[in-house]
């Protein structure tokens, strides 16, 4: 009787624990599962051992705390069920101990360490699932031990290592998740073993390399998802006959390149098709009417179209999906007309992105007939004629990109009757007259952009009346009349762009009342009269451009408490003293050229001294004004005679304190990038773009670094770059000339950093570039090593405050016309306190492959973190492979590759380029021997460096002083 009570009582927890788990999978709506186990608990007549008697409306079913390795002892227990709560700690291996397992379920916890390689011993365990927790390591090659097992579900933790070929060993397997785990290395081919199986999802996993020929054999497998990694190779032309049961097919976010196999046709089962984001190419050939089922198709960023006259047939093939969803092909260079038969899709579509092709010709009216319609993306193409009004019949759409094509004549008046829009941006066309004042029904519209048209009249007063508004840009058009007081309806407002209009009047006070403005821009219209006080209620205000108008009056004090980044008050009628305090103390930060009344500020801007007030006259003796004037005379030649000796020198040795404050303007980068054209551009990355330009003004070539703004690092990257301008000063860290905050000629926010110009580009070029007729000798590598070792040294140990780069890697190494190093890109530079190694970093934390691997396990950035990028980046110079080489995979990463040639076989591990060189040499054995002792001793600092342990790595002072030391012996050689 006492067992058979026990067994129910654990039968009741286990209940407890699979119904939070059961209402886990529709939301964890936690209301839900409170009901349901009151409810649970009312049907119960009987509870001798008081087991439900904490049940009510106040308890809170999540456990928490940790898993005591007691639960070992339970040796009938067949399921474990324990997800969906807050444990924490390890996972005990004494789980180990429990022969009857079957399932065993910890997911959606805070388990933490590794994966108990003794589970192999719970020889009856079919399912395992610790997805959504916080496990590190690698996956333990004692899992494949477990010959029932059908579902492994590791997903949404912290394990490396890569994908154990061991895996293939478990033939039972059904199910196999690893999802978004920076597990890196390839796909292994003995997957191709498990002839059960009927999910691989290895999505956001850091993969490389091809997937294995023996995963299309897999013939039952539904769900195939391989999204956001690095595989290349391509696809099987056959995909679709080999995998008929497929699903799910997730591909995006990859390198795969070659034809989309037309026999995707084939996989009459298929729900969701996402190929987005490769290198495919060739006629998109996928015949989607046998697809009924799709709900999702994405295809885009890839490049499909070639001009053809048919190459938007897929189009017509697609209207029998009569369950399709989501549609999406933007970045596809399709040529071609848009069918009409686009308006015969899904009723159900509610999300479709043509952007970013070169279609053209008239929109269908018939696009009106999707009234399922939320999303909807035409951007960047080349439609022409009117807007269809029939769009004012999508009544469920919410967001519209109509921007960067050539649409023309009017807006039409139905787009008001769009109540549920919330973004709609039709900039860069040819909209000409009124701004319809039904815009002013859309009211969740959060977001409104009809700049650079050709609009005209005054800004309706109903569209200033919608006060969910963030954004409103209705710049470069040919609006005219005064500021509406309405204005200061738009409570929420924080962009508001009105420049290159032909606004009149006073700039209106209502204004104060948009006390959420970030960015005011007035400029380039005809607006008079002074600032209004009242803005200093504005104090929110990081941008403020009012040039290029005909306003007076002193320059508002207020303008210097405000913590604005960019302020512009050129070309107005200002007069007065310009003020020297906040924004005012950055000569970089804005600008007051134009006003012919402005006197004092900052030196740098050279406006004349203001006149001091004039005081009541005395009477002075003929001998002392004589005295003075000679004196004065004299003073004045010897100051002249100083200034002229000054300027000579200046003029043959330039100081870098000069060059700190030069100004430089949007249109003086324009025109030395010649327009930034492609023909100039030297680099690209996900923050920035880079161009060589010739700045005529000061007769030398820079580097002009562009900020990709639409990217929300990017803004905090410029910050950081600037404040690093400002902290640091070494031969060997790039130099940043000065930096540009402006308005591009669009009125959009546009940053800038101009660098000194490296003739020598960079070392990744040195290092990789297959156009390189020359290659870097080991002295030349050394000296390399040696500058970076030194700037590292500087800005962890000798600049006022601690600095951490975040990012070295040989992209960032640029070489002088001298063959000088000179570390660059400051945008993920971290500050730390003198004496301290920890920092309040958040976000991107360095490049894969260069950065240390406790970054990845969310560790805060520190010295040591450099340190480990530094050794990655000596052994990469020195055996001239990548950290993320095909090579590397199965546990091979580039430190171990060249620890195992340590001490007796380094020469097996450098580049060939240096061999070769040092054959050519023709050393004797004396000095062949000394050349093979420095090339150990270089390979040993970058192993030491770059071990996975912070606290083991090498201090930068002992990197300086070992390279000096080897240096030293190859000058003997």
């Amino acid at each position: 009787m006492t067992c058979l009570a026990s067994s129910s009582h654990i039968a009741i927890v286990m209940l407890f624990f699979t119904i939070s788990n059961i209402s886990s999978l529709y939301g964890r709506k936690n209301d839900t599962d409170y009901h349901a186990l009151l409810k649970f608990k009312s049907m119960i007549t009987k509870d001798p051992y008081g087991a439900l008697t904490s049940w009510n409306e106040s308890f809170h079913f999540c456990l928490e705390g940790s898993l005591s390795p007691h639960v070992g002892n339970l040796s009938f227990l067949r399921e474990f069920l324990l997800a969906n709560n807050s444990f924490e700690g390890t996972i005990p291996h004494e789980l180990g101990h429990l022969s009857r397992l079957r399932v065993l379920y910890l997911s959606y916890n805070k388990f933490s360490g590794v994966i108990p390689t003794n589970l192999s011993s719970c020889a009856k365990l079919e399912v395992l699932s610790l997805y959504d927790n916080k496990l590190v390591g690698s996956i333990p090659n004692e899992i494949s031990f477990l010959s029932k097992l059908n579902t492994l579900l590791l997903y949404e933790n912290l394990l490396t290592g890569g994908i154990s070929p061991f895996i293939g060993n478990i033939t039972s397997m059904e199910s196999f998740s690893v999802a978004r785990n920076p597990l890196g290395g390839s796909i292994p081919d003995t997957l191709g073993r498990l002839k059960g199986l009927r999910g691989i999802y290895f999505g956001e996993c850091n993969l490389t390399g091809t997937i294995p020929h023996s995963i299309y054999n897999l013939s039952l497998l539904t769900g195939f998802a391989l999204p956001v990694n690095q595989l290349t190779g391509s696809l099987p032309p056959a995909l679709g006959a080999m995998l008929p049961h497929l699903v799910t097919l997730q591909l995006r976010n990859n390198q795969l390149s070659g034809r989309l196999p037309a026999s995707i046709s084939n996989c009459s089962k298929l729900v969701l098709l996402e190929v987005a984001v490769n290198n495919f190419s060739g006629k998109m050939s996928i015949d989607f009417t046998k697809l009924r089922d799709i709900r999702i198709v994405f295809f885009g960023d890839n490049n499909y179209g070639r001009g053809e006259a048919d190459e938007m047939k897929f189009i017509d093939s697609l209207t029998n999906c009569s369950k399709l969803e989501h549609l999406g092909f933007s970045d596809c260079n399709f040529q071609g007309v848009l069918p009409r038969s686009i308006g015969n899709l899904s009723s159900q579509l509610s999300y479709l992105d043509l952007a970013r092709n070169q279609l053209h010709g008239n929109l269908p009216s018939s696009i009106g007939n999707l009234v399922g319609l939320t999303t909807l993306h035409l951007a960047v193409n080349r439609f022409t004629g009117k807007i269809p009004s029939t769009i004012g019949m999508l009544k469920n759409l919410q967001l519209a990109t109509f921007l960067e094509n050539q649409f023309s004549s009017q807006i039409p008046d139905e787009l008001g009757n769009l109540s549920l829009m919330t973004k709609f941006a039709l900039y860069s066309n040819k909209l000409e007259g009124h701004i319809p004042s039904s815009l002013g029904n859309l009211h969740r519209l959060l977001g409104l952009d009809l700049s650079n048209n050709k609009l005209s009249g005054e800004i309706p007063r109903e569209l200033l009346q919608l006060s969910s508004l963030n954004i409103l840009d209705l710049s470069q058009n040919q609006l005219y009349g005064s500021l509406p007081l309405e204005v200061g309806e738009l409570k929420m407002l924080n962009q508001l762009n009105l420049s290159y209009n032909k606004l009149s009047g006073n700039i209106s006070s209502s204004l104060s009342s948009c006390t959420s403005l970030l960015f005011l821009s007035l400029s380039a219209n005809l607006f008079e009269g002074e600032i209004p006080l009242s803005l200093h209620s504005l104090r929110g205000l990081v941008a403020l451009d009012v040039s290029q108008n005909k306003l007076s009056g002193r320059i508002p004090q207020f303008l210097q408490q405000f913590s604005l980044e960019y302020l512009n008050l050129s070309f107005n009628n200002f007069e007065g003293e310009v003020p020297v305090l906040g924004v005012f103390s950055n000569s970089s930060a804005f600008s007051v050229s134009g006003n012919s009344r402005l006197c004092g500020g900052l030196v740098e801007i050279q406006l004349p001294e203001c006149k001091k007030l004039k005081k009541q006259k005395k009477r002075f003796p003929v001998f002392v004004i004589v005295i003075l004037i000679a004196s004065t005379l004299f003073t004045v030649l010897c100051l002249v005679y100083s200034w002229c000796k000054k300027k000579r020198k200046s003029q043959t040795s330039p100081s870098p304190a000069n060059e700190r404050f030069l100004k430089v303007s949007y249109n003086q980068l324009l025109k030395a990038t010649d327009g930034f054209s492609e023909a100039n551009l030297i680099g690209k990355g996900g923050f920035s773009s880079v161009y060589k330009g010739h700045l005529d003004h000061l007769d030398r070539f820079v580097a002009v670094k562009v900020l990709h703004l639409q990217n929300r690092e990017a803004r905090r990257s410029f910050m950081r770059e600037c404040e690093a301008w400002r902290s640091i000063r070494h031969r060997n860290l790039l130099k940043i000339i000065t930096s540009c905050s402006s308005l591009d000629f669009q009125g959009n926010d546009f940053k800038a950093l101009v660098y000194e110009f490296m003739p020598n580009g960079s070392l990744h070029d040195w290092l990789h570039s297959s156009t390189r007729t020359s290659c870097l000798n080991l002295l030349q590598r050394m000296n390399i090593l040696m500058n970076v070792a030194c700037a590292l040294d500087y800005l962890h140990n000798q600049s006022h405050t601690a600095i951490i780069h975040g990012d070295l890697k040989p992209s960032n190494i640029l070489l002088d016309d001298e063959m000088v190093a000179h570390v660059g890109d400051f945008g993920l530079t971290r500050f730390l306190q003198r004496g301290s190694n920890q920092n309040s970093s958040t976000g991107v934390k360095g490049t894969i492959g260069y950065a240390p691997p406790e970054y990845g396990l969310g560790s805060e950035m520190t010295t040591s973190g450099d340190v480990y990028s530094f050794g990655i980046l000596l052994l990469e110079i020195m055996t001239r492979k990548w950290p993320t080489d095909n090579i590397f995979n199965d546990g091979l990463n580039l430190h171990k590759f060249a620890y195992m040639a340590l001490p007796d076989h380094v020469s097996d591990v450098i580049d060939s380029d240096i061999l070769n060189l040092l054959q050519e040499d023709d050393m004797q054995t004396k000095d062949a021997i000394k050349m093979e002792e420095c090339l150990t001793s270089i390979v040993k600092i970058g192993v030491s460096c770059s071990v996975d342990s912070p606290p083991q790595r090498m201090n930068i002072e002992n990197v300086v002083h070992e390279l000096q030391h080897i240096l030293d012996m190859l000058q003997t050689i």
